[in-house]
């Protein structure tokens, strides 16, 4: 079934099926971080460990596309020693994603990212995160030994 699901999901993202961007034009008008019911891409969050039960929360969060802005200098130098163009973030818009989600919940461990969709100015990625204290949690052997 899982197979099925991955199998459609990359059909949308060929086709660029009219119905993921009118979602994506939903999303730009709610906050950059959002919790949601159950995961978009059941298949991906499943092989990140995800289970629809209590405990486990998805949120859906965005990040800005593009290089990282630097201001640009007052004082004199020539063009070529500004340093404002061509600089790279030291760590990827998934990792940002994933470090934003944990600081908007601090009780909850991430368990992993994956990417929902991307346009012009935004991505956006779904963050599965548990929460350690659970007794649902507690209880599973499993999920223990993969927090830690």
């Amino acid at each position: 079934m899982y197979r099925h699901l991955a199998e459609t999901w990359q059909k949308i993202y060929k086709e660029k099926a009219g119905d993921l961007t009118q979602r994506a034009i939903g999303w730009r008008k709610e906050q950059a971080i959002v919790r949601l019911e159950k995961p978009t891409k059941l298949h991906r969050a499943r092989s990140l460990g995800y289970k629809a039960k209590q405990g486990f929360i998805v949120v859906r969060v965005r990040v800005g596309r593009g290089g990282r802005v630097r201001i640009r200098p007052r004082a004199g130098r020539r063009p070529k020693h500004l340093g404002v163009v061509k600089i790279k973030r030291a760590i990827s818009s998934q990792k940002i994603a994933e470090n934003r989600a944990a600081r908007k919940y601090p009780n909850l461990k991430v368990l992993g990212s994956y990417l929902l969709y991307e346009d012009g100015k935004h991505r956006w990625y779904e963050v599965i995160m548990v929460d350690p204290a659970h007794p649902v949690v507690k209880s599973d052997v499993n999920l223990r030994r993969a927090l830690g």
